[in-house]
């Protein structure tokens, strides 16, 4: 039951901003809004404006000194605009903020700029280079969500593209100091509303500060309104006054009253995490939360990229569906996630290629199931766009009898050498145990290994896939285990080659260390992980059907296209009912069904008890055949819940992920 899902605006492509460059009496080369006919910044000194207006007036330099607090200090912005205000924000922070210090910037953007057109506005301040560089680096294609950019070790933004108003009515996480930027009110009255000053009052911690350049009635009215002391102190350049002030006790955020079970538990310490499961979901975990400073125990059975994560090669994909609904949103989201997380782990792709990903329509009912998927969905043709088969030909490197779309931002990784590399950072221990049972203790955990040795830990993650649940804990969350086996081929000399990764009812990537992946077979509820060259078969004639053309010319140079002769390997992933993964605190099911026992008799009857959890453990799970495009960015959501730092998601799509949401269901049904 997630009924906020429906407050989620159309996920589509957003307006890029349309631009006007002016210089004015030998000042930097601004960019002017068309849109709105007003500037970005003062023409003037646009970085003296921003120091003065927002990095003095929230008091940030003495502010980031004395910054002590495990989380990170957090920042929101309403208009990201040409980011200059975020990055003196970051250059303020590190010439003042201590070396543990963390910093999290949160800003809206409704018309975000090209990439090229925000490395242009930039580069009018070459102290500002490197940071700027690495912001354009990891600029996002304009889609409506939250795309969150790893600026540096330290630095975290989260820019939530869409109306302002919208985004902080989503935006899950408190902020400790407000830029309250944006065009004037008078050129855009549609963002300075009495709703924006209400929801920035939900979403701030007590005492967050704000300023802002406007002095404008409507604006000392809102602030007033919804909490907000402000006063008047001298503003920049030739404006005369501007705003400044502070909220003391901030509205209570009352989204949850209609979902009070996924209310977020207390947060706990966390000087040290245990991670149980080193696949791509645990081993995704514990590399976000070392580079948190969490010290982080990594536990598998059989080491890192075992199970349905030791593949050699593994598709990067997401196959949406034609009408949105979260899971679509979760996965793309992940998809565009996972590619600024492997760019900036491996930038030298030894991991994983963007070769793009062909998902081919080669049935009557899966062109029409496009075809009303891109008519719902006008995202950028970066992200996704329909090809006909001679364009999905070229693209291929081959020969294809149907169009389908095309994901650019899609590709390949090679799992178990991912999780390896994961496993192996700094901050991560590995230990080759099983975990067979866990308590809590005052403290936190006690975790009992299978050879007699016990384990402490403040907080637990569980992450181990099919067996996710065999802990009393997790024992009532539904898992199935899904039997697939992947073939591989070794190719002759002279074998034709493939550019895109193609997927219909099964994939193949592109060759890789001489060998042709593909498959996988789909047999749920079945655990069995014999080799079967029936299944071999199978995934010979899926390739068969879908690229008759490769297929051929393959057999053309000599490839030994029999079942006999491939190589393979079996594994079991794990789904849940609804085919969404499991991310977030694990609920206490005895509690749930006591105190949400009424929804069995009336499901409008919301009772107003919180959720309650088993306080510190965590599970994700459930990532299915989409692992790659998932896991990554429910570790990122996990890690931001244990450390007390605003969500890389919407909140109703965190709610979508939460693992109690089956219980919920199953007593509304009665079952």
């Amino acid at each position: 039951m997630t009924a906020a899902a429906d407050a989620l605006p159309p996920l589509s492509g957003l307006e890029s901003a349309r631009l006007e460059w002016h210089r004015e009496d030998g000042g930097e080369e601004a960019p002017h809004s068309t849109t709105f006919e007003d500037v970005y910044f003062s023409r003037h000194d646009g970085r003296a404006e921003t120091e003065h207006v927002f990095i003095a007036a929230n008091r940030l330099p003495e502010r980031f000194a004395g910054w002590q607090e495990a989380r990170p200090f957090v920042i929101g912005e309403t208009g990201f605009g040409t980011g200059l205000n975020m990055l003196c924000a970051w250059a303020c922070f590190d010439a003042h903020a201590p070396p543990a210090a963390r910093l999290h910037l949160v800003s809206t953007e409704k018309f975000p700029l090209r990439r090229d057109d925000l490395a242009r506005a930039l580069s009018a301040w070459p102290d500002l280079a490197d940071r700027a560089a690495r912001l354009v680096a990891q600029w996002p294609e304009a889609v409506a969500g939250v795309h969150r950019l790893w600026l540096d070790a330290r630095v975290t933004l989260d820019l939530h593209l869409g109306d302002t108003l919208e985004r902080l009515a989503l935006l899950d996480g408190r902020v400790d100091a407000w830029f309250l930027d944006g065009f004037a009110p008078a050129k855009n009255p549609e963002m300075w509303r009495p709703e924006l000053f209400a929801a920035m009052a939900a979403r701030s911690r007590p005492g967050a500060t704000l300023a802002t350049f406007t002095c404008a009635g409507v604006v000392k009215r809102g602030l007033a309104a919804a909490g907000f002391r402000w006063r008047k102190v001298p503003g920049f350049g030739r404006k005369r006054e501007m705003l400044a002030g502070e909220i003391a006790e901030p509205a209570e955020d009352r989204r949850r009253e209609r979902t009070p079970w996924f209310s977020p538990p207390a947060p706990r310490r966390a000087r040290h995490v245990a991670v149980i499961g080193a696949g791509i979901a645990g081993a995704s975990t514990a590399a976000a939360l070392a580079r948190r400073g969490v010290t982080v125990t990594l536990i598998d059975r059989e080491g890192p990229g075992s199970g349905g994560s030791g593949n050699a090669q593994g598709a990067l994909y997401v196959k949406l569906a034609a009408d949105t609904n979260p899971q679509s949103r979760v996965y793309l989201a992940g998809l565009l996630h996972s590619r600024r997380w492997l760019e900036a782990l491996d930038p030298d792709r030894e991991l994983w290629a963007p070769c793009g990903v062909l998902q081919l329509a080669t049935s009557e009912k899966e062109q029409a199931r496009q075809a009303r998927f891109l008519a719902h969905h006008p995202l950028p043709e970066g992200v996704v766009r329909g090809v006909a088969a001679d364009e999905a030909s070229r693209l291929a490197g081959t020969p294809i009898a149907h169009g389908g779309l095309e994901y650019p931002q899609a590709g390949w990784v090679r799992p178990a050498a991912l999780c390896a590399r994961l496993a192996a950072m700094p901050g991560i221990q590995l230990r080759r145990a099983e975990v067979v049972g866990m308590s809590p203790t005052d403290e936190g955990w006690s975790l009992a290994l299978a050879d007699g040795e016990r384990l402490a830990a403040d907080q637990v993650v569980v992450a181990t896939a099919t067996l996710a649940n065999r802990f009393a804990q997790t024992a009532r969350l539904p898992l199935q285990p899904v039997r697939g086996q992947v073939s591989r081929l070794a190719l002759p000399r002279g074998a034709p080659e493939l550019e895109r990764v193609i997927c219909a009812g099964g994939y193949v990537s592109p060759a890789l260390d001489g060998g042709l992946t593909f498959g996988a077979t789909f047999a749920p509820r079945e655990t069995d992980t014999d080799i079967r060259e029936a299944d071999h078969a199978a995934n010979l004639a899926e390739l068969t059907a879908t690229l008759p053309a490769f297929v051929a010319a393959l057999r053309e140079t000599g490839a030994k296209l029999e079942p006999g002769h491939l190589e393979g390997r079996v594994a079991l992933r794990a789904a849940s009912p609804d085919k969404s993964p499991y991310a977030g605190p694990v609920p206490d099911a005895e509690a749930w069904q006591a105190d949400y026992a009424a929804l069995a008799r009336d499901a409008t009857r919301v009772p107003e008890t919180p959720g309650r959890h088993h306080a510190g453990l965590w599970i994700s799970a459930a990532h299915g055949s989409r692992g790659l495009a998932s896991a990554p960015l429910c570790a990122e959501l996990l890690a931001s819940q244990i450390c007390n730092e605003p969500l890389p998601l919407e909140q109703p799509l965190v709610d979508h992920l939460h693992p109690g949401r089956r219980l919920i269901r199953d007593l509304i049904r009665g079952k």
